[in-house]
């Protein structure tokens, strides 16, 4: 690696040829952002799946800064909350609060130098500093002294010169555009935010939490009915990532653009597979069955509760009425028993407000390992454990 030095370049917009793979990347994306993702998958199940992929997201975050938990091993600490978190949890639960953090105020709220050091502070909460850490001695407050990137050709800017590129960034992004510069602008801005660098430490979580707010804010969000995963983009392989962004340091016209495509092409692909998770003839066969026989098989459930369990993801929705024929000997008293039972291990859920008709849940101790499983098998999971 040859040494790493400064070299300035203008943040800018770069155009990709009309007959090249970005600007059909660009198209595509385009498509997905103006469609309402519309499928077979009932909401009450659909939702539960953003909760999960937040998860999986902040796992990937997380590893790509060297934690080395496993997929595994935080799902174990959610199923059982009553120890106290080690730092290497904690850093996980803080980037899935600033993720939450951003799906309630992305609507309201404008990204500034106020929005980004509120997500710095989160994902730095209660963590020592380097090296015992993954914190931060000044949480929210850009660097005041200069800094190095491992694994980098490139020495971010002075010290002095944060505040002024910072706010420079802000304006790119924030600035009137066409709408079908919306995409690169957020490829831009997430190799630009690296270059400068802003903090002393948390930068590379911040800066994906900061790609998401964008992405959320442009319309790719889950209350259109859609989950995203970005950080899947860049964690599946990080000597990619790294290279890419190396690329990028360059400040070429060309070098920009081979990193946009990089990004938005990662976009593409892990929206498209997600996506496949509306349509529940798939989400039935691939997920939700095979998560009911792990369950059985670890016996984390009863054959009965298999049953049920079985006819609800059949059918999608049930009401008592669909399981007669499982328990014929029983009496609908016993029946409702059953599925309050269910409803109070967290394994079914109403409907809606007030309803007598039940969907799945499976964020729980009983069925959420099996789900983390088939999502894997199914090449869902942002890192390979």
């Amino acid at each position: 690696m040859s040494e790493a030095r400064f070299e300035y370049h203008n943040l800018r917009l770069v155009e990709p040829s009309f007959s090249s793979k970005l600007t059909d990347l660009i198209i595509e994306l385009e498509h997905l952002r103006k469609k309402r993702l519309s499928g077979t998958t009932h909401a009450r199940v659909f939702f539960q799946l953003k909760d999960i992929f937040h998860t999986l997201e902040s796992i990937g975050s997380a590893r790509i800064e060297g934690n080395n938990t496993t997929i595994a091993e935080y799902i174990e600490t959610k199923i059982d909350q009553t120890q106290p978190s080690p730092p290497n949890i904690k850093e996980i639960q803080n980037i899935e609060e600033a993720m939450s953090f951003i799906e309630e105020h992305i609507d309201t709220t404008p990204i500034n130098r106020i929005f980004i050091s509120e997500i710095h502070k989160m994902i730095v909460n209660g963590l020592k500093y380097p090296p015992e850490g993954e914190g931060d001695k000044t949480p929210g407050e850009y660097r005041t002294k200069n800094v190095k990137i491992s694994r980098s050709t490139h020495t971010p800017p002075d010290m002095s010169t944060v505040n002024q590129f910072m706010e420079e960034l802000f304006n790119f992004i924030n600035q009137q555009d066409s709408a079908k510069h919306d995409l690169l602008k957020i490829a831009l801005a997430h190799h630009r935010f690296v270059w400068i660098h802003p903090f002393i430490n948390g930068n590379g979580r911040t800066v994906r939490l900061f790609t998401y707010a964008m992405l959320v804010k442009l319309g790719f969000n889950v209350s259109a009915g859609r989950i995203l995963n970005p950080t899947a983009i860049f964690c599946n392989d990080r000597d990619n990532y790294y290279h890419n962004l190396s690329i990028a340091d360059k400040g070429t016209d060309e070098g920009l653009l081979m990193w946009c495509e990089y990004v938005l092409k990662g976009l593409k692909d892990e929206i498209e597979k997600i996506d496949k998770l509306a349509d529940y003839e798939y989400l039935h066969k691939e997920i939700l069955l095979p998560t009911i026989n792990h369950s059985l098989e670890r016996k984390y459930i009863t054959e009965s509760e298999a049953k049920i369990l079985k006819r609800v993801t059949d059918k999608q929705v049930i009401q008592a009425s669909d399981l007669n024929d499982l328990f014929p000997s029983k009496v609908n008293s016993e029946i409702s028993r059953q599925i309050r039972k269910l409803i109070e291990k967290k394994m079914l859920i109403p409907e809606g407000e007030g309803k007598r008709k039940y969907v799945i849940r499976f964020d729980n101790n009983y069925l959420l390992r099996g789900v983390i499983k088939s999502l894997g098998e199914k090449g869902f999971l942002p890192v390979k454990d």
